[in-house]
């Protein structure tokens, strides 16, 4: 049995150790993935809050079926985004480039870095809805390209074919600049 396994397999009996292994497992992977989708880091934190208040209450029902536990973590992601932006007509959002630099850079190389990130967030918005979501749950998720395609419901080859055709797409904005 892997170490997530035993994990989960703990959650459902209710052992908090392993709840709380999993949140901080989880966490940061599930925040970037929702923050990269709706572009809102304080309505990212919300949302990746009640991913784990729906793990907590849900995790007894959770059937290992050839998928990892984190395509179950990320589908209910997922869905929570999608709710946010059925709600969204409603909100006002705080766009992408709010989003704070981590890791200490200099003033100069943190505006460069703002700048690109504001521009990826352009094209990204050019890409279609299923290309937004693979590069979301490839990059910012750090899904694998197996992982993605259980995520999505979709082959590998599938989730492959998305990627290309996004990371083409994004290339080619940046060329035109």
């Amino acid at each position: 049995m892997q170490a997530e396994e035993r994990l989960v397999r703990g959650a459902q009996t209710g052992d908090e150790r392993a709840l709380t292994e999993l949140y901080e497992a989880y966490f940061d992977r599930i925040y970037r993935y929702v923050v990269v989708r709706i572009g809102n880091p304080s309505d990212a934190e919300d949302i990746t809050e009640d991913v784990f208040l729906k793990v907590l209450h849900s995790i007894g029902s959770f059937i290992w079926r050839g998928a990892p536990f984190s395509a179950w973590l990320f589908r209910i992601a997922h869905n929570l985004v999608v709710d946010y932006f059925r709600k969204a007509s409603k909100r006002v959002t705080t766009p992408i480039d709010d989003v704070v630099i981590e890791g200490g850079a200099d003033p100069e190389e943190a505006l460069s870095i703002k700048l690109k990130l504001e521009q990826l967030n352009a094209y990204m918005t050019q890409l279609t809805e299923t290309q937004q979501q693979v590069m979301s749950l490839r990059f910012a998720g750090s899904l694998s390209v197996a992982e993605t395609a259980k995520v999505m419901g979709k082959t590998e080859g599938a989730v492959k074919a998305l990627q290309h055709s996004a990371v083409v797409t994004l290339r080619r904005r940046f060329a035109e600049g």
